[in-house]
Parts: C-alpha cells; structure tokens; sequence
C-alpha cells in the first residue's frame, strides 16, 4: 500500500511539473510536444520499477508507422518512453477519468472502432499525423491480449499508409516497422503462464486493482523488439502489411519470452537515458 502510494504520488508530481511544458507544445506545434511525454514516461518506468531492454533498432525513415502486439496499459508507458510517438486508441478511452486527459495531452489519435464507416476518417487522421512527422503506434489486434499470444492484426487503419502517400508532395514511401512487446520478468520472477494477469491486462480485467498490483511490485522487466522495416509504396496491399507485420511480430515474441535473459550478440541493448531529440 505504501509503495502505491508512493508512485502514484510521484507520478503525480511529475505530471502536474511537465504539463504547462506540455500545453504550450501543443499550443505552439513545437518539438515541446514530443519531448515532455518521453521525460514523463521515462519517470514513470523509473518510479513503477519498469526496466526496458531492447533487441534491434528503431528506424529512422519519416513518414513510419509502428505496427504493435498489445498486452497492456504499460505498453504505452513502455513505448512512449523509447521513443517520441503518438498513439491510436479507442474512442471510449478519451472519456475515461485521468487518463483520457492524461492521453489527450500525449495527442491520441481516437478511433471510433465501432462504426466501421469512421474508418476512413481515423485512417486519414493517422496519415495527417505521418505526413506532420509524427511517428504513429497502431495496436492493429484492436484489443489487448494475454501477453503471451499475439491476436491476429486488422487491416482496416493501416490504409494510413495510403492515405499519407496520396496527401504528400515529397513522399512516395510510407515506412512500415514492425515492434514486439513482451513481458518477461515480474518481482523479479521470470513471467510464464502463472503470472501473466500480472502485467497484461486484458478480457475483463479490472483497470484499479491492476495498476495497483503493477504499482506494488517494484519491478516489471520488458523486451522491445524492433523488427525489419520496411518502406511501402501506393501499391501495397494493406493486408499482406499486416500478415507480414504479424507474423514478425509472433516472432519477435515467442523469442523473447523464450530466452528473457539471452543476450544476442551485437543487438540487444539498455533504452537509452537520454531521449534522441535530433532524430525525432
């Protein structure tokens, strides 16, 4: 209880610190609104006990669009700490109390999934953000998963990469990376099947008792995989983008929950301590 309190109290603090930095961002279109959410993110990992190990690199070709396996709500504290992204979620998580705010302010791209004829809207927003120089994180399996499982990815907003293409000027290529996120390690405890409702949150899950459970352990262990990317032109089919992306993906994670403390040679590195703010 103690420990919870103490993080939240933290994060709290740090929130409230860096959200005029924020705001004026935003207000003003600069690199402000990039930056702040990586040193709130980073803090956050540092206060919850999140430690991040990366196999592969991050590209950086621009327009990109990150396609992700999703298992939890720490994926986004997980991502937004590696790199100055924005997300695309659901359109009720706008209206949730504190994080709806909180995702806002991070410049969530809402979807309404529900309604498939908003797709074109949410894939046309996406392309907006591209061709603006944002890099785009797309949970294409349109929920959460176990963790463990990688759910089949859908293809619907990933026409983004068509809609950025034919808005631009100077652009021909819309590069696709794909990116794994796995849960290896939880109280110090490699993650298998026993302990995965400890960090993935998914199926009926309660969001309060979760964030508690996380809060209290002191350290949750996480590998992000960067996978081969790939630059798509206006004639790729989005539905073999997403199979490829799936299948890399599957891949990604099957290795890294498989050996959570290999180290392959040459690849495999600490999230960097300061954010590259020069290639962003």
């Amino acid at each position: 209880m103690i420990r919870t309190l103490y993080v939240t109290v933290v994060m709290t603090s740090v929130g409230l610190l860096l959200l005029p930095f924020q705001v004026a961002g935003i207000l003003l279109n600069n690199r402000l609104q990039r930056i702040v959410p990586i040193l709130f993110h980073r803090a956050a990992c540092a206060v919850i006990g999140v430690r991040i190990t990366q196999v592969g690199e991050r590209t950086r070709e621009t327009p990109v669009l990150l396609l992700s396996n999703h298992a939890s709500w720490l994926d986004i504290i997980v991502l937004g700490a590696v790199a100055p992204v924005v997300f695309v979620a659901k359109s009720e998580v706008a209206k949730w109390p504190v994080f709806g705010w909180l995702a806002k302010l991070q410049r969530t791209i809402f979807v309404e999934r529900e309604r498939r004829h908003k797709t074109g809207d949410a894939a046309r927003a996406m392309g907006d953000r591209l061709q603006g120089g944002d890099v785009v994180v797309l949970f294409p399996e349109g929920t959460s998963s176990d963790g463990i499982r990688v759910l089949p990815f859908r293809s619907a907003l990933i026409g983004a990469v068509h809609h950025t293409i034919g808005n631009s000027t100077h652009h021909d290529r819309v590069t696709v990376q794909p990116l794994s996120i796995a849960y290896v390690g939880y109280g110090g405890v490699p993650v298998g099947r026993a302990l995965r409702d400890k960090v993935a949150w998914y199926g009926e899950t309660e969001l309060m008792p979760h964030l508690k459970g996380v809060f209290s352990s002191g350290a949750v262990d996480v590998t992000v995989s960067w996978g081969e990317a790939v630059p798509y032109g206006m004639t790729a089919d989005r539905k073999q983008i997403a199979r490829d992306a799936e299948a890399a993906v599957r891949r990604m994670t099957a290795r890294a929950l498989r050996s959570p403390t290999a180290q392959p040679s040459g690849t495999e590195k600490a999230a960097p301590a300061v954010p590259a703010f020069s290639q962003t």
